[in-house]
């Protein structure tokens, strides 16, 4: 973490690696993507389900959920942010001490009330070890940075944690039309194309029926903020449309070992 003056910056991890580090080519590259998303015209969801690999692989599949917010674009005052742990094992959910999080289209502010909130829960602490190169939360600030006006945001990675222990995080910041819930996951790892594409329908199917019970860490890399989400969803009645399902073969990679990803909404 970073002292800029009095504020604690978490800087950017994954710029120039997982997309543009010049903030130009990130904006330009994030609205090309954005331009190119199917457009619907149903109402905002109340949560999106999005991929984190790199911009390249993921990005225009991202695109087709962040598109989604555009009628939304001021109103969306607040997001909650959950992506799984890929380099620190821990229990439970973790905080940022930071006071904001950096990326090269500038500075998020970090909704500290909020944050409060959370870590009154006994599942959630402060461990800004499992922030400092997670990718799994930092891929998706510049889509957000595009395609809302001004925002703060919860950061939260995941760790070993119940549906219920996640879900009671998501519904302690479960507000109104103020609040988008985010949740970070890719689907199947390094199948060939075909089989990808088999294991990846089977996970929709579970997604859209709120059955996490069905998903294991081979469905879903997020399988454990994923569960959180879904179990909400089954607790007020909502139900999960699939926006986008592709994986890296039909993005901008081979066909020998390819990732899966899916982007989807919750709503009423």
């Amino acid at each position: 973490m970073q002292m800029q003056g009095e504020q604690r910056v978490r800087p950017p991890a994954v710029a120039g690696t997982f997309y543009p580090a010049d903030p130009r080519e990130l904006q330009d590259m994030v609205r090309g993507f954005l331009q190119d998303a199917r457009p619907v015209k149903d109402p905002p969801p109340r949560a999106l389900i999005v991929p984190h690999a790199g911009y390249i692989y993921s990005g225009p599949v991202a695109a087709s959920a962040y598109a989604r917010l555009r009628e939304r674009h001021a109103q969306i005052r607040r997001v909650v942010l959950l992506g799984p742990s890929h380099r620190v094992a821990f229990s439970g959910l973790a905080v940022s001490g930071a006071d904001c999080f950096a990326t090269p289209l500038g500075k998020v502010p970090l909704d500290q009330q909020a944050i409060a909130r959370v870590l009154a829960l006994p599942q959630v602490r402060e461990l800004d070890e499992a922030h400092a190169l997670e990718h799994s939360l930092e891929v998706h600030l510049p889509f957000l940075q595009t395609i809302l006006d001004d925002f703060s945001l919860v950061p939260l990675v995941v760790g070993d944690a119940s549906a219920e222990e996640v879900a009671e995080v998501i519904e302690t910041l479960w507000d109104g039309p103020e609040t988008l819930t985010v949740v970070s996951s890719d689907l199947s790892h390094y199948h060939d194309y075909n089989t990808a594409r088999q294991l990846d329908r089977r996970t929709t199917e579970a997604i859209e029926a709120l059955r996490y019970e069905d998903l294991d860490y081979q469905s879903a890399c997020g399988r454990n903020p994923l569960a959180g989400l879904l179990l909400v969803a089954r607790r007020h009645g909502l139900h999960v449309q699939t926006l986008d399902l592709r994986n890296s073969g039909d993005t901008a990679g081979p066909r020998d070992q390819v990732v899966g990803y899916g982007a989807y909404e919750v709503d009423e």
